[in-house]
């Protein structure tokens, strides 16, 4: 995968409960990096765990306890291709505790979102 293709590196970061993997998860399915199924199935598992809002978060929260308690606490990556580009999109959270993983994905960007949630004053 990517061979031939522009290969962009973007970390996204924001501060707690932003909205960093609401708004990169899904932006990854609309560019078509998760099957739709995928997402069918997240939708089926957030209302179980009644974490309804977090179906698109968990294309990169994997680990048990980051769904459980709704916080990133490792690096996540996602790989996927579009005609012309090849992204790894490097998952960094904002939590303080974890400030170390932060400071390593920003090391490997090609760019950089940072997430701001403009309603908390």
């Amino acid at each position: 995968m990517g061979k031939g293709k522009v290969h962009v590196n973007i970390v996204v970061i924001d501060h707690v409960d932003h909205g960093k993997l609401t708004i990169t998860g899904n932006l990854i399915y609309k560019l078509g990096g998760i099957d739709k199924r995928v997402i069918e199935q997240f939708e089926k598992e957030v209302i179980e765990m009644n974490q309804r809002s977090f179906k698109y978060a968990w294309v990169l929260d994997k680990l048990k306890a980051e769904r459980e308690h709704g916080i990133t606490i490792d690096i996540a990556l996602w790989k996927f291709g579009t005609t012309k580009y090849y992204y790894i999109v490097i998952d960094a959270h904002g939590h303080w505790d974890f400030i170390k993983n932060v400071v390593t994905s920003t090391s490997q960007a090609s760019c950089l979102v940072l997430i701001i949630n403009s309603t908390i004053g």
